[in-house]
C-alpha cells in the first residue's frame, strides 16, 4: 500500500472540497459569460444604431426629414417583432433549460449519493482493516 489510510481519506475530502468549489466557480462562471455575452450584445447594437446614425447624417434636409419618419415607423416595428421573437424563444428556451437542468441536477444528485455511499463503504472498509491489523497483533501475541 503506497498511502496510509489516513492519507487516502485526506486526499477524498480534498477531493470532496475541490467539486464543492468546482460547483460554486460554475455557478458563478455562467454568470460571468451572460454578462459578458450581454455586453457584447450591448456594443453591437450601439455600433448598429451609430451606423444608422452616419447615413441619416449624410442624406440632405429633406430627405432625412422623411428618412427620420421611416426610420422611427421601422424601428418601431423592429422592436415589435423582436419583442414577440424573444418571448416566443425565452418560453421555450426557458422549458427546454427547466428540462435540462432538472435532468443535470438528478444526475449531480445521484452522483453525490453514490460519493456519499462510496465514503461509507470506504469508512466501514477503514474501520475493518484497523479491526484486521488488531487482530493480526493479537495473533501473534497468542
Amino acid at each position: 500500500m503506497t498511502k496510509s489510510l489516513s492519507e487516502q481519506l485526506a486526499d477524498l475530502s480534498v477531493r470532496a472540497k475541490h467539486a464543492e468549489d468546482a460547483f460554486s466557480a460554475a455557478k458563478k462562471e455562467a454568470h460571468d459569460k451572460i454578462e459578458i455575452r450581454k455586453q457584447e450584445a450591448h456594443a453591437e447594437a450601439t455600433t448598429a444604431v451609430e451606423n444608422v446614425n452616419q447615413k441619416i447624417k449624410s442624406a440632405n434636409n429633406s430627405a432625412a426629414r422623411d428618412w427620420n419618419a421611416v426610420k422611427a415607423k421601422v424601428a418601431a416595428d423592429i422592436a415589435t417583432l423582436k419583442a414577440n421573437v424573444a418571448e416566443a424563444k425565452h418560453n421555450h428556451d426557458v422549458k427546454r433549460a427547466d428540462r435540462r437542468a432538472d435532468e443535470l441536477e438528478w444526475d449531480a444528485s445521484f452522483a453525490i449519493d453514490y460519493a456519499i455511499a462510496s465514503v461509507e463503504q470506504a469508512n466501514l472498509a477503514v474501520l475493518d482493516a484497523i479491526d484486521g491489523r488488531i487482530q493480526a497483533e493479537l495473533a501473534k501475541q497468542a
